[in-house]
């Protein structure tokens, strides 16, 4: 069994009120990600690859474009702008790519990362 990690990084703003951190999470602010997806499995024999990441890269390069550069608090399907929300987020809009087994959000400079398995059965 293999593991296949791609990642992209975006710069997005948001605004968190009701934390424990007050007015600095409160207040618009931004920060640098990084979204890491993982897929599993075997690879194929006449290709010797579990994925051709180009089509990872094509469902990711379509993420990230929705997220880079903006006010997270306005997409709709995102919710809060947590972590948490932001795994399962891109887990929704990549999974269809390959057989995706977590989708981890990096806030490096706030040492902070979430990681998501998908739904639970």
């Amino acid at each position: 069994m293999w593991e296949l990690t791609k990642s992209f990084r975006f710069e997005a703003a948001h605004a968190l009120p009701g934390t424990t951190l007050g007015e600095a999470s409160e207040e618009i602010h931004g920060h640098s990600f990084r979204a890491d997806v993982t897929v599993r499995g075997t690879p194929d024999p006449a290709t010797g690859m579990v994925l051709d990441l180009g089509l990872l890269q094509r469902s990711m390069a379509d993420v990230q474009k929705m997220l880079d550069h903006k006010m997270l608090n306005k997409i709709e399907a995102l919710g809060p702008p947590t972590l948490e929300n932001l795994t399962r987020f891109i887990w929704e809009r990549v999974a269809h790519a390959g057989t995706v087994v977590r989708v981890s959000v990096h806030r490096d400079s706030c040492y902070e990362s979430c990681t998501y398995y998908g739904p639970q059965q």
